[in-house]
């Protein structure tokens, strides 16, 4: 990727849009001094469908002076703004200065009412009606798009409205994975469990730890290469939200369920990543919206007074 961002591009595209607005000069100039051969009749001489003629009239000068405008425009306008490839233009705007100044206004007009939440306990936020009705719409704005507008998920994507949390439900923890991201990473397994068919057998047994169905022979085969997954998911399997390592003994898959969906994950690996928020999202908005998140999974939060 980094090909398309050395400093060849952008001379080239800097180049190309030079020489594109010279092309039109050159191609207007010899256009204005070409001359069309007449029969006379100040006609050019060809001829469609029997009585239709090309008349020989020049073009009309404001069609010309109108050209000229456009070149002229185009010119000053790559004076002072950037188009010519790394150059600023001397007006020094940008797109990211102009986005970063609506956010200041917008954060501006809207500290009043963040104030106002300041301070307030994350239950006392999400028994709030206005505070959930902020929450939501930035949830909606910055979460929906892989937890869903509902928040529960889908394959590969958290269910937010359940107590399965895969590095910890409290209001603290919820905002600092907004604030910082998450990266979840599993290595292939396959080799510290064994063979193909060991693989099978920890497979069943991780289905037995949810009582799920499977099969109970190779489950207890399983068992004893369980021990290569202990370290991460523990010995019960029911896992560590310190390294977000998934519970095995609930009935909550993220990554899809039966043995051929959990032979893949050892035998691959898996890895997902949710980005941090912390430069998109104000600290009062990460407040507000840890806990609306919170709340999803605490209803009796949200219904209280």
């Amino acid at each position: 990727m980094s090909d398309f961002t050395d400093g060849f591009w952008s001379a080239y595209v800097a180049v190309l849009t030079l020489v594109s607005i010279l092309a039109c000069v050159l191609l207007l100039w010899i256009t204005a001094r070409k001359k069309v051969r007449s029969d006379g009749d100040n006609t050019t001489g060809h001829v469609w469908d029997v009585d239709l003629r090309e008349m020989n009239n020049p073009m009309p000068r404001w069609w010309m002076w109108l050209f000229v405008i456009t070149i002229v425009f185009g010119l000053g306008y790559l004076a002072v703004f950037p188009g010519l490839g790394t150059f600023a233009g001397t007006l020094g705007w940008s797109t990211r200065a102009e986005y970063q100044e609506e956010v200041d206004k917008a954060g501006r007009e809207l500290a009043p009412l963040y104030a106002r939440f300041a301070g307030k306990t994350p239950e006392a936020l999400a028994a709030d009606a206005e505070a959930m009705g902020i929450g939501e719409r930035l949830f909606m704005n910055n979460c929906a798009q892989c937890h869903g507008s509902d928040a529960r998920g889908s394959k590969g994507f958290p269910n937010l409205t359940d107590s399965d949390w895969l590095y910890g439900g409290t209001p603290a923890k919820i905002a600092e994975t907004i604030t910082q991201g998450r990266h979840g990473a599993m290595p292939p397994m396959a080799a510290a469990v064994g063979s193909s068919d060991d693989v099978r057998n920890v497979a069943h047994y991780v289905l037995s730890l949810s009582a799920s169905p499977h099969d109970s022979l190779r489950a207890q085969m399983g068992k004893s290469k369980f021990t290569a997954c202990a370290a991460c998911h523990g010995v019960d399997g029911k896992g560590n939200q310190a390294v977000g390592a998934p519970n095995l003994a609930d009935d909550t898959w993220l990554h899809g369920w039966g043995e051929q969906a959990i032979v893949a994950i050892v035998n691959n690996g898996k890895s997902s990543e949710m980005p941090a928020q912390t430069g998109r999202l104000s600290e009062a908005q990460i407040q507000v919206l840890a806990s609306y998140v919170w709340g999803l999974s605490n209803k009796t939060a949200q219904r209280r007074p």
